[in-house]
């Protein structure tokens, strides 16, 4: 008896080393995911991860399915449609693509998806969005969560609102967090490889400011591998934006487009996560199809 229970000791414990990183993705849209798929469908098919998602607006605006219109039957690019119509219709998508993704979870915040402006201030000052709800159910995804790592967007000045507020949000989230472990957040987003965009935080706000010591981390969606190396993780990412109907003119323009997946480190986090997330990327890069 003593010795079966010492067995099952064993057994619970490598089964508890030998658990995937669990990731926490907080974006402003459905397809904002699309900006690093292939990464969490690296953690969650490979690394045997997993991963939550938290959509922050209601998904009612993206009035851009031109060619979508037809597929659905409905006007999607005249706004009184799409305000009635594209909430379910993008969180159907989201799910979809969410399930090529890996992601177990998925979180709806529902704030009103307004009009397309760079200025955040009234989204995090409570004026257009209900801010401290944002922050009450991102402190209890947290709390529940156990989270190794949270993804979401680069903040930028260039970048939508919701996008900025989106990421703000998730940054101080973490701080605000009480467990033993906070998780690492790192802010992300597609480029070709011969990029020059540069990101060292969004003015105004230094939780964004990222650690000078870190490495800006990547992952080459692109290379090929297999027969003839006509292979490659890109179709993760097509399969993703496919899945984004309604979105068929922005959609259109992003197919096959992005070889990497980049990812900066905020100093937020501290010197102590730069171990872990290098960790990750190691296991990335190294896992399913790795470069030769």
């Amino acid at each position: 008896m003593r010795n079966i229970y010492l067995l099952l000791l064993l057994l619970i414990s490598a089964a508890a080393y030998a658990q995937g990183p669990r990731v926490l993705i907080v974006t402003a849209h459905p397809d904002d995911e699309t900006m690093f798929p292939v990464t969490v469908f690296k953690i969650t098919r490979e690394l045997k991860g997993s991963a939550d998602l938290a959509l922050i607006t209601d998904a009612s605006g993206g009035y851009n399915g031109l060619v979508a219109s037809s597929y659905y039957g409905l006007n999607l690019v005249d706004s009184a449609t799409g305000r009635k119509h594209l909430p379910l219709i993008r969180k159907k998508e989201l799910m979809a693509s969410g399930e090529v993704m890996g992601i177990g979870n998925f979180f709806f915040l529902d704030q009103l998806d307004d009009y397309y402006n760079r200025d955040e201030k009234p989204y995090l000052q409570g004026k257009n969005w209900d801010i401290a709800y944002v922050e009450k159910k991102l402190d209890y995804i947290l709390a529940n969560g156990q989270y190794d790592f949270i993804f979401c967007l680069v903040p930028h000045e260039g970048q939508h609102a919701h996008h900025k507020t989106a990421s703000i949000s998730a940054i101080r989230a973490a701080q605000r967090y009480k467990g033993s472990k906070k998780p690492v957040v790192l802010g992300g987003q597609s480029q070709s490889k011969s990029y020059n965009f540069r990101f060292a935080g969004l003015a105004g706000y230094p939780e964004t400011d990222v650690l000078k010591t870190a490495p800006v981390f990547e992952f080459d969606r692109s290379y090929g591998f297999g027969e003839d190396k006509k292979h490659s993780y890109m179709i993760v990412a097509d399969w993703v934006k496919a899945a984004h109907k309604s979105q068929s003119g922005d959609m259109n323009q992003a197919m096959h487009r992005g070889d990497l997946e980049v990812f900066w480190y905020f100093a937020v986090n501290g010197e102590a996560g730069l171990a872990t997330t290098k960790a990750l990327f190691e296991a990335v890069n190294s896992s399913g199809y790795s470069k030769k």
